[in-house]
């Protein structure tokens, strides 16, 4: 049969466990991922806190990747392709946000800061310990109520 990366209406078709996921349940796990890693963190999970923190931050790019997807267009392969990663900087660059994300590290080195934690997370880290320091970094980044990298996405 033929499998289509990314379906219209604003979802992504996840095709190896036959899901098809929208811009709202890309937001809804970001939340609970995040929730989740803080939840790691006070139980001296770190590792966990962790990985789980950096995928807050790869939901919510998805979210923002299927926000442009457009109903009814037929995706571009290219794009559907570099959705289906890992690499945040690489999702921020599919999404679109390439330009806002330099402008507002220009305008904000509070923001600039935390993108560079950010930015280094990978999904390798399940295979890594991380100490309570670097989860609790990554975590700080990314929920930071004034300069962090979540609250800047949403307004994507």
């Amino acid at each position: 049969g033929r499998m289509t990366l990314i379906r219209p209406c604003r979802s992504i078709n996840v095709p190896l466990i036959g899901l098809q996921m929208n811009r709202s349940d890309f937001k809804a796990l970001a939340v609970i991922r995040l929730s989740e890693a803080n939840l790691l963190l006070k139980n001296n999970h770190s590792s966990g806190a962790y990985y789980l923190a950096g995928y807050a931050i790869e939901c919510a790019l998805k979210a923002c990747i299927s926000k442009e997807t457009q109903r009814y267009d037929f995706p571009d392969k290219q794009r559907a392709l570099d959705s289906w990663q890992h690499s945040l900087t690489k999702l921020a660059q599919t999404a679109g946000l390439q330009t806002a994300l330099d402008e507002e590290m220009n305008a904000d080195k509070r923001f600039e800061a935390n993108w560079n934690v950010v930015k280094d997370w990978s999904e390798h880290s399940r295979y890594n310990q991380t100490d309570q320091r670097k989860a609790e970094a990554l975590i700080q980044a990314i929920s930071d109520r004034h300069y962090g990298v979540l609250r800047w996405l949403k307004r994507h």
